[in-house]
Order: structure tokens, then sequence, then C-alpha cells
């Protein structure tokens, strides 16, 4: 207490003041209905990240038919459905959203940026959580929130402070890029080899000779694919090559729900993870753990959900629980990305069980072991993990510097915001470590 009261008064001191959020922003409450507006982007809260602060894909309008709300790029965009779940963003483009995300701007005098971390806090979280309305789907009340007191710095100081976050921000923004960039670079090699078979038609036409190299097909590997193809049941497939089932060629298990009692928030036991429902790109986000684990995957199994929606696939960052919504998968190479790349190209297979079942989708553990696969030789897998391990490496580093990076800007956020750390306290840290 008497440390916060010395915070105030050092504000005071510095030109800060306390206003009410209502005096700094404005909902806005434009809307529009879908089919006039075109293809522009669409974003509802499946888009965005649950306390993550950053967008995980978006839809379009023709996709969407109810009235939604307009934003310009820039807007805030906060979650009022179930606002614990801290579904906050910056739209970085222009376009329409679900009605259950309130779109915000600053008013004059107040940086759009500094209001945005300030919605961002868990503080104006947890405040927003307190009033809402609704036992089942609590929403949030804007009248309720415009209640909440923000700490005001003079404007310079909020353009300061939210640099200082939005940088973070910023390269954990360039980092899911890089991420994304060198997952869609193998995947791209996975289909030429796995799917269009481009080696195989390559030697066939010529284009690809002994001693040759070509893109994705180094001189080396000529004597690793056949020049012919033969007929299976998934079509032509290169000779020599096989065709089995998923329960033949991978060790699959099917997640198991821990008692809920044994569930927790606090780190306690294992990470645990229920459903798609904890995916992120490339791995879950952890955000429950259990005492009590029932199935296990390892590190680096590729994660499968098999419950609505079917065929969403992550990657085990750690030794960690599955429930009922999720299945574990290792191809009996033993080999990661293999199994990574296989599965995501078998998800239309694993898909078509998203439609089946009275209330929602399923894929059961017989449907999952007999969907045909295709079982390349064991040294053409080998080499396919010797081009991509270095790309999945890079993907797994620049993720666990993002958990660091997140984890820095939410320690910082609201010591900023507040003024309990002062940012001449950060520019002293920052020279004294050149």
């Amino acid at each position: 207490m008497l440390q916060e009261e010395g915070t105030e008064a050092r504000n005071k001191g510095r030109g800060w003041k306390t206003k009410f959020f209502g005096e700094c922003a404005t909902l806005v409450r434009k809307t529009v209905s879908p089919s006039v507006v075109g293809d522009v982007p669409y974003i509802g809260l499946e888009h965005i990240g649950e306390n993550t602060l950053h967008l995980i894909g978006h839809g379009v309008a023709t996709d969407v038919t109810s009235t939604k709300t307009r934003f310009q790029r820039g807007d805030i965009l906060f979650g009022k459905l179930r606002p614990y779940f801290r579904k906050v963003i910056r739209a970085s483009f222009d376009g329409i959203c679900s009605t259950d995300i309130w779109v915000v701007r600053a008013i004059d005098g107040i940086d759009q940026g500094f209001l945005y971390y300030c919605m961002a806090s868990q503080a104006f979280v947890d405040f927003a959580n307190s009033g809402s309305e609704g036992t089942r789907m609590p929403r949030a009340s804007w009248e309720y929130v415009s209640r909440y007191k923000i700490i005001l710095s003079p404007l310079p100081d909020q353009r300061r402070i939210a640099h200082i976050l939005g940088t973070l921000d910023d390269k954990i923004a360039l980092n899911r890029q890089m991420n994304e960039t060198l997952e869609e670079m193998a995947r791209a090699l996975f289909k030429a080899w796995f799917v269009d078979f481009d080696p195989v038609r390559a030697k066939m036409e010529g284009h690809w000779r002994r001693g040759k190299s070509l893109p994705g097909m180094p001189a080396e590997l000529y004597d690793l694919f056949p020049d012919r193809f033969v007929d299976s049941e998934l079509g032509a497939v290169p000779e020599g090559w096989e065709v089995g089932m998923v329960g033949e060629c991978f060790n699959l298990t099917m997640g198991q729900s821990p008692p809920g009692s044994t569930y927790n928030e606090e780190g306690e036991g294992m990470p645990f993870f229920q459903g798609s429902a904890d995916f992120d790109f490339r791995y879950p986000d952890n955000r429950r753990y259990c005492t009590a684990p029932a199935r296990i995957a390892e590190p680096d199994d590729t994660l499968v959900s098999v419950r609505a929606p079917v065929g969403t696939i992550n990657m085990a960052w750690e030794k960690c629980c599955i429930g009922r919504g999720l299945a574990t998968l290792r191809h009996k190479s033993g080999c990661r990305s293999f199994t990574y790349y296989a599965v995501n190209a078998l998800q239309r297979e694993i898909a078509q069980y998203e439609h089946t079942g009275t209330v929602f989708g399923a894929i059961n553990k017989r449907q999952f072991e007999t969907l045909p696969t295709l079982e390349p030789p064991a040294k053409v897998i080998d080499s396919f993990h010797a081009f991509v391990q270095n790309w999945d490496e890079r993907i797994r580093l620049n993720t666990a510097e993002n958990r660091n990076l997140a984890a820095m800007r939410d320690t910082l956020l609201p010591k900023l915001i507040s003024g309990e750390l002062r940012m001449s306290s950060i520019s002293k840290e920052n020279k004294d470590a050149k």
C-alpha cells in the first residue's frame, strides 16, 4: 500500500494524472452487412490468440452472414465474450469483425498504442471480467469498463512506453513470420518429394541426370529415387515405395482426459492439452496442468485434434498429457520432421471425419489407424530429415525466444503504464548492457 502511494505521489510530480477509461477511449459502433463489403478480411474471436496479443489468422467477409463491425488499421480489437481469455490485438489492416469484439479508438490527446497496452494489461482484463454480464457466456460491459481508472502520463511518455512495448511485439511478429516462411519451405519440399514426386518425374523426363543438381534435388540423392511409377490403391506411386496404413507406419496414441479435479493453472504436474483450442503456430500454448496424467505425448511428437475440429496439427514442445480431443503420432522411423509434414499431408483424409457424428465430428482409433498412407524407403525419409531439420530447429529456437519476449513484455507492461518503472531506468539498463 505504501509503495502504491509512493508511486502515485511520484507520478503526480511528473505530470501524470488519473482518468477514467471512458474519458480516453471511443467505442466504434459502425456495423455493416458482410454482403455489401466484398472480399474484405474478417476477424472472429477464433482468429485472435488467447493471452498472446497476436492474430493467428483471419477469414473473409464472404464466409459470414450476420451483421459485423467495421474496423480500420490501427484500431484496438478486444474480445468482449469471455474477456478472461485476453484476446486483444491492434489491427494491421482494414476489415470487419465479430460483434463480440469491441473496436476501440483513443480520443485526441491519448496515444493509440498506449491505450492498446492499457487494454492488454491483466489489470484491465480482470476489471472487464469482474463486470461481465451473463453466467454461461459472460460478456464485458462497456459501461462498466468505462469506469476503469487509467494512470495517464504526458503524451510524449505515452508514446515512448508504447514504443518500448511495441518493439518487443515487433520482434515477436518478425520471428513468427520467419517461422511461417520456414514451415512453408519444408511443406513445399515434402509435397515435391512425397506428393507430386518431382524427383521421379524429373528422372523420367530426363531433366535430372546422374551428377546433376536441381532445386531441392541434389546430385547425391539421384540414386534414392526410382525412374518409374507403379499403380497402387493411392494411384501411381514411385516404384519400390509401399502403401500401408497409419497404424502400420506410425505409433498412434489416442488421448484420455484425466479427472477434472487434477487440473490446475499453477504449473503443478504436467502440461495438459485437451484439444486444438490449446494450439498456436506449431506448438501448443501452456495454460493448464494436471497432476494425474493418463495419456502422454513425448517431446516433438505430432499432435492431432480428433474431435471438432478434426485434423488440426501441432507439435509437442515437451512431455505433456493429452486429453480426449487429441491424438499423438510418431513415425516408426522416429523422425519428428517427417512425421509432422506427413500428418499435415494427411489432413484432408483426417478432416473427412469432421462431418460425421450427430453432435460434432470425431475420428476414432480404428478409423485413424486404417487411413492409407505412403511409406517411402528409410533412406529417402532420412534425406528429407537432413534437409529440413535445421529449419525445424530454427522454428523451435524462434518460438523459445518469442516466449521469453512475451514474458518480458507482460512483466514490463503493468510497471510502465502505472509509472512504477521509469523509462530512464530502462534506458540506463540498455546503456549498461552495451
